[in-house]
């Protein structure tokens, strides 16, 4: 029983209701539902009574006029015995209790998981057993093997209400992915992105809930993640494969390293050009960055070179005659026992050129005449072209240098 306006026997009638035309949180058109109803009832031998102030209804099957052989269902209307009650009373005669509970949960009225929070557009509920429950305005559509929560949505958008206008059950994912998002993306409460968060380091074994298989959500799940977890830092998983020491420098200075996607690297990428200094979350390439601009490299004195290396370091003008001189935009070229400070960084880098006229050399380089000689010229290349590695202009110029030695060495053969 109900407590509503009543139902009249016209609301049965194929006709669109102006009052749910009218009204945002009513579900349904024509009536069909209703009538579907009443018809799967009558099929499963439950008997049906609806009685109302405008009357009473029952089902009876009747012959189709002109069509003796075609049986149809058809409502049986009796005036009401109580003109002046309120609502709608029901009876479903040889309805199993079992049969009420089943449908009972499909209603949140009924099945009442808790409500970790209500964002604008709906509910995040509590999972309640494997699997994830999708409500819409408290009426169940949808079940989802593989989600985090359940959910009702009590915004709906205008794919929501074509879909359900169609079906009432097993409402299709695309239907309400958009407003699950919205959902989500609204959440800040810690319960909900605690979990979020935890899902989020589950991509790297593969357990993940499809929640986190949306871009966005991941997105926002890494974004809170640095909220709750400052020392979060993000890595794929090629980058733990491919560069283990440098996921090892990230934890000796204390980063909580999390696996995700490339794909969410590269949003994250995204995101962090968007954002002050201080809020950028931390990628591999971030904390490089950071680790590079934070460290400045302390120049070798000559005094402090063994007399090998000092010998070496002493035909730094004769190498640079070779080329013409010194590069006009090199003011200074220093010998430094590191150039970055993690080791990862530092392993393959021999020399840097660097725009405020300076360049480093390690020194390392000074063992051999050669190794000196090819890293200096090397990074000489460099300040002429004022390209970087892997780069055309840079290319070209280290060939003029090499074509000017082999000329200068070929006339002193000569």
């Amino acid at each position: 029983m109900d407590y509503g306006r009543g139902l009249n026997y016209n609301h049965l009638t194929q006709n669109e209701n102006a009052e749910k035309l009218t009204n945002g949180h009513l579900i349904g058109r024509f009536g069909v539902g209703l009538k579907d109803a009443l018809a799967t009832l009558y099929r499963h031998n439950i008997q049906v009574k609806i009685v109302s102030k405008h009357g009473v209804i029952t089902l009876k099957e009747v012959t189709k006029r002109g069509f003796e052989d075609i049986i149809t269902l058809h409502a049986q209307i009796a005036p009401s015995p109580r003109p002046d009650m309120a609502g709608t009373d029901v009876t479903l005669v040889g309805c199993t209790q079992e049969d009420m509970k089943k449908a009972q949960s499909l209603f949140l009225h009924f099945a009442q998981p808790p409500v970790l929070e209500s964002p604008q557009y709906g509910d995040v509920l509590d999972k309640q057993g494997h699997a994830g429950e999708i409500f819409i305005n408290g009426m169940k559509v949808a079940q989802e093997e593989n989600f985090l929560f359940s959910y009702n949505i009590t915004s709906l958008t205008a794919q929501l209400k074509k879909a359900l206008n169609r079906e009432r059950t097993n409402v299709g994912r695309s239907a309400y992915t958009g407003r699950v998002k919205d959902i989500l993306k609204q959440c800040i409460t810690s319960t909900v992105i605690n979990a979020l968060v935890g899902d989020l380091n589950n991509y790297s074994y593969g357990t993940k809930h499809d929640e986190l298989g949306w871009t966005d959500i991941a997105l926002h799940a890494s974004i809170k993640a640095r909220e709750l977890q400052p020392k979060a830092a993000f890595v794929t998983p090629t980058q733990v494969e491919q560069a283990p020491s440098l996921i090892d420098d990230m934890k000796r200075q204390g980063l909580q390293t999390i696996i995700v996607p490339d794909t969410i690297v590269e949003k994250i990428e995204d995101h962090n050009l968007g954002v002050k200094d201080g809020d950028a979350l931390i990628t591999a390439q971030h904390f490089v960055q950071e680790q590079t601009h934070n460290f400045t490299p302390t120049p070798i004195s000559f005094d402090h070179l063994s007399a090998a290396e000092q010998q070496i370091h002493n035909q730094t003008n004769a190498i640079l005659d070779l080329i013409g001189g010194k590069p006009t935009n090199v003011q200074s070229i220093q010998i430094v026992e590191h150039i970055y400070e993690l080791d990862t960084l530092d392993a393959d880098v021999l020399g840097l050129w660097y725009e405020n006229a300076k360049i480093l050399i390690k020194r390392s380089q000074l063992q051999s005449m050669e190794k000196y000689a090819n890293t200096l010229l090397h990074e000489c290349a460099h300040a002429i072209s004022g390209q970087p590695d892997v780069n055309r202009d840079f290319e070209l110029c280290l060939s003029k240098i090499i074509g000017t030695l082999a000329t200068k060495l070929l006339n002193k053969m000569n």
